[in-house]
């Protein structure tokens, strides 16, 4: 199976998106990880909405990229800017790339308008990991 991380600041939302989505869509063929540059702890909603689309990340821990500097990947993934930026090399990675996707946890108003944001990241997310990594599958 090939190995997969996905890195986003904190761990929180979006690389905790990207992992769950690819362990449930293709657990068969990828083995999915996340890390952050920052770790903080999942974030209440991300856990909510994922949970809303058939998805369990909220016994997922948030995990900093130093977990990881041992181990290797076939595939790194930054899912957000500051990733990129503040982690441009990752010497446990065979590929290297960037898709960026809004912070979510900036998202500002009532718990629905928030709800609607984290929901809004959770689906974009959930089609690229479709398009990636299931173009061969008929999900």
């Amino acid at each position: 199976m090939k190995k997969v991380l996905f890195i986003c600041t904190h761990n929180a939302s979006r690389s905790q998106m990207a992992e769950g989505f690819l362990r449930a869509l293709r657990g068969d063929r990828y083995e999915a990880f996340s890390a952050g540059t920052e770790p903080r702890g999942i974030n209440p909603y991300a856990a909510r909405v994922m949970t809303e689309a058939g998805v369990e990340i909220g016994g997922h821990r948030s995990k900093s990229v130093d977990e990881f500097q041992n181990s290797s990947f076939d595939e790194v993934i930054t899912v957000c800017d500051s990733a990129r930026e503040y982690c441009p090399v990752f010497f446990g990675g065979g590929s290297r790339r960037h898709q960026s996707f809004p912070d979510p946890s900036l998202l500002q108003g009532t718990e629905e308008e928030i709800l609607a944001g984290f929901r809004s990241v959770r689906d974009a997310i959930r089609a690229w990991v479709v398009k990636e990594f299931c173009a061969d599958s008929d999900l």
